[in-house]
């Protein structure tokens, strides 16, 4: 019984990867923020790239909002297109391809509650 509970959990994490997916077509900050908790850390190296951060990390819906923003900003015609879903008990990869045709792994990891609170981008 336990193998179904673990799918279950990773049935939801599977639906909220769809939703991430969604959130950032529709170029909706806050929806994209309502899926991580408050103090989450994300990685990237596009965050070293547009100058906030040396270390490629930021901490925070208020720092991250503040890089998003820019991003959004400087890509307006930004989506997503799904490739594919992997899973786990506690963490997600989302695998897309963006609008330039570049290919990207996103790494998610969950809290008990269903927020994220680990990110990073991989970039091809």
């Amino acid at each position: 019984m336990q193998g179904d509970a673990g799918k279950g959990a990773e049935a939801n994490i599977a639906a909220l990867g769809h939703e991430w997916i969604a959130a950032w077509n529709a170029h909706d900050l806050d929806r994209v923020l309502a899926l991580y908790t408050d103090e989450f850390e994300m990685s990237s190296k596009h965050i070293v790239a547009f100058g906030f951060d040396a270390s490629g990390k930021l901490r925070g819906k208020s720092k991250v909002r503040e890089y998003w923003a820019f991003a959004l900003a400087h890509v307006p015609d930004l989506h997503f297109e799904l490739i594919d879903l992997y899973t786990s008990p506690d963490s997600l990869i989302v695998f897309y391809q963006n609008e330039r045709g570049g290919k990207v792994c996103e790494y998610l990891r969950f809290d008990a509650s269903g927020k994220i609170v680990q990110a990073s981008g991989n970039y091809q």
